[in-house]
């Protein structure tokens, strides 16, 4: 049985000239090169980016290295980021200095109630069809819990179950941090999640977060149909929501965010558990040992 030796990196020297050379060993030969010649052909600077011109901790700075080819490049290959840009410009010019803030008299301005009037007024003149379409939503949400506790318990993926306790911990926290009043126009349903007219925290909805974990979750199982339809359902419920004033579209939007943002921390937290307990077949809750 034969044993291939790798000498490790080092320095020696020529004794046909005396100058020192760096040589490496592969299977037993060994190639020099001289240093002179290694500082020729790249020189590292101190932030880590090799500078073939050989100047020694000197870099040009990013910019300065642009030609006019480069931004058109930016926007026509990079136009989302361009855009967002141009909006963080318009935003800060408008938002900042030009809008008029709703006064402390004044009920909150949303977009959002503005959008659904019409469906508000439908609800109000109608408290049975509120109480229908309330009934369906407590019944979509008891569809998410059902879906994520299944993945846990059923297929023993826990990703999603986890996702879920960050987000609602997270939401009961900020809820009571800042408790924020419910509209005044509020149209309400004892059959509405949380059933029986209780109280509830506006921020934010737990509706839509927790719908977009499980459909995440679908979408990485590879049930498209399946996401797809609860997309259709969550969008449904935030125009239902709106209409009913239970819920200000800032509300729905970082529930968005949240299911998004508490699904990505619950893969992080798996990939750190299963790397410290050196998981191979994936991260379990329950110990098999």
């Amino acid at each position: 049985m034969s044993t291939t030796t790798i000498a490790p990196l080092r320095r020696s020297s020529n004794s046909l000239n005396g100058y020192h050379t760096n040589a490496v060993a592969f299977d037993g030969t060994v190639e020099s090169v001289s240093t002179s010649q290694m500082e020729d052909i790249v020189a590292v600077t101190d932030d880590g980016y090799a500078n073939p011109s050989g100047d020694r901790g000197r870099s040009k700075v990013s910019f300065m290295t642009w030609r006019m080819c480069n931004p058109v490049h930016v926007v026509r290959v990079h136009w989302v980021p361009c855009l967002l840009a141009v909006g963080v410009l318009f935003f800060t010019g408008v938002e900042e200095y030009m809008l008029q803030m709703i006064p402390p008299s004044s009920e909150p301005f949303d977009i959002g109630f503005v959008a659904t009037r019409s469906l508000y007024r439908l609800l109000a003149s109608s408290p049975e069809l509120n109480t229908v379409l309330a009934a369906l939503n407590t019944v979509f949400v008891g569809m998410q819990t059902t879906y994520i506790v299944w993945t846990w318990l059923m297929e023993g993926r826990p990703r999603a179950t986890i996702s879920a306790c960050f987000m609602f911990t997270c939401r009961g926290i900020l809820g009571y941090s800042t408790q924020l009043p419910l509209p005044q126009d509020f149209l309400g349903s004892g059959v509405d999640f949380p059933v029986g007219n209780v109280s509830f925290f506006l921020f934010y909805s737990g509706h839509v977060a927790g719908s977009m974990i499980a459909s995440l979750d679908m979408r990485r199982m590879q049930r498209l149909r399946l996401a797809i339809l609860f997309d259709i359902l969550n969008v449904l419920q935030s125009i239902r929501l709106l209409g009913t004033r239970g819920q200000y579209t800032i509300d729905l939007a970082v529930g968005v965010g949240a299911g998004i943002l508490f699904d990505s921390l619950a893969g992080k937290y798996e990939d750190m558990m299963s790397k410290r307990h050196n998981v191979g077949n994936g991260f379990s809750l329950i110990s098999t040992r």
